[in-house]
């Protein structure tokens, strides 16, 4: 695979994908008074919980529902019509088609993650906003395109870190920014749980109401096993990088917006390949070097009081205090002791809700809480702990070119190429 330049990359990076008809950018904006009607791409699991709380909301109108397997597609279907038994939402299995609906402001996307990034850049092209789950991408430089893509068509993002909308965390982050437990030098953060141990069922026959090969999409072409698909494709490298990129954004969406790591330069990965056919991470430690700052992610909690009742967590190290942390919870201690009462300098204004923010940046053109530009940035370090990891030795950044220093093997794992029927 040739490296691609950075600058002859940009340049192209809002042409599209190859493999894919480029859809015309319609270029519209909604009026803050519009209805905005919105379209689920990828309906089982998460895209359940899309459908349910947009649905829910004000001046909200479900268009379309969109999945590759029928039975995900009726089951869904059915639950919408429990919540809007006057719904008129169109059934596609092709997302291609959802996006040349014209009538279409904005979709959501819950697939498995090797097709994040893909149907965001051709939902940018189409004119659409998109709502997208994490993690953000499959690569670094699907992340990339999908940022030229944002901008040149000026569309508006949000990722899916719900919790990102939640008062415990915007409580941390004006603990952090108020400096109250000082400079911030060390973040450990942490995710428990081993994956499942997956044994392969053979010899059965792609179900009638599966499209497998375009579920399949860009990864590369496998025979049908039931254990490689739906829910456990994030066990397999070829679609996703485990518990660890499935849970990063979470836990480091807090350490990302209280501290604003900036100026990567190393990143040293070490881990354990799932027990059973799964190959994604059945643990992974990793360490990164910024600027000014230590960030440690681990499979076990950090050696502090408090943090083994958590099973997911991050621990900021200050120079006056130190904060622990998990999605609903957070303790301080200034000079050893806890503190509970405090006021703090700085004030950030609560969300109306993930969803409802994402539809107020779409009415508003405005980014969005979990906006493109911070997602991606917040997402790259999890892709290169992950190279790290599959190549078996620490790796050296340029955070300015975003290239590995030195190291052409490491560098062609920043994309894949893509299966040539894509």
């Amino acid at each position: 695979m040739t490296h691609i330049s950075r600058r002859s990359f940009l340049q192209k990076a809002g042409l599209g994908l190859a493999g894919f008809a480029i859809l015309p950018s319609l270029n519209g904006m909604a009026a803050p008074s519009d209805r905005i009607r919105v379209a689920h791409i990828g309906i089982n699991g998460m895209g359940n919980s899309h459908m349910n709380w947009f649905a829910k909301l004000p001046n909200v109108e479900t268009a379309a529902l969109c999945d590759v397997e029928a039975l995900h597609l009726n089951k869904t279907f059915e639950s919408l019509k429990k919540l809007k038994p006057e719904t008129k939402a169109k059934l596609f299995s092709d997302f291609r088609k959802v996006l040349d609906r014209k009538d279409i402001d904005a979709v959501t996307i819950a697939t498995p993650d090797h097709w994040h990034a893909t149907i965001a850049i051709l939902a940018f092209q189409a004119g659409k906003d998109v709502y997208g789950e994490k993690p953000l991408s499959y690569d670094v430089r699907e992340g990339q395109m999908m940022m030229a893509s944002l901008e040149k068509q000026k569309r508006i993002f949000q990722l899916g870190t719900q919790i990102h909308a939640g008062d415990n965390y915007h409580r941390v982050v004006e603990i952090i920014k108020s400096g109250v437990i000082g400079d911030v030098q060390t973040v450990r953060v942490w995710k428990t749980g081993p994956p499942p141990t997956l044994q392969a069922t053979t010899g059965l026959a792609v179900p009638n109401t599966l499209n497998y090969d375009m579920w399949l999409g860009l990864a590369p072409k496998v025979d049908y096993i039931p254990e490689r698909v739906h829910f456990n494709y994030r066990y397999f490298l070829d679609y996703s990088g485990g518990g660890f990129a499935d849970f990063w954004c979470h836990i480091s969406d807090i350490v990302w917006w209280a501290v604003e790591p900036k100026g990567l330069s190393s990143i040293q990965a070490k881990g354990e390949k799932s027990d059973g056919i799964g190959n994604a991470p059945k643990w992974i430690d990793a360490e990164f070097q910024f600027n000014v700052l230590k960030i440690y992610w681990t499979t076990e909690p950090t050696k502090v009081e408090g943090a083994e009742k958590r099973h997911i967590g991050a621990y900021f190290e200050g120079t006056k205090g130190t904060l622990l942390c998990d999605y609903s919870t957070h303790e301080v201690t200034i000079d050893g002791k806890p503190v509970k009462d405090f006021a703090t300098s700085v004030k950030i204004p609560r969300s109306p809700g993930h969803q409802q923010n994402f539809v107020d940046a779409v009415k508003s053109r405005t980014p969005s809480e979990s906006n493109l530009k911070y997602a991606r940035e917040m997402t790259m370090p999890m892709h290169l702990a992950l190279i790290s990891y599959r190549l078996g030795r620490p790796l050296k950044w340029d955070a300015q070119r975003e290239l590995f220093i030195d190291d052409n093997e490491a560098n062609q794992m920043l994309s894949r190429k893509s299966r040539k029927e894509w």
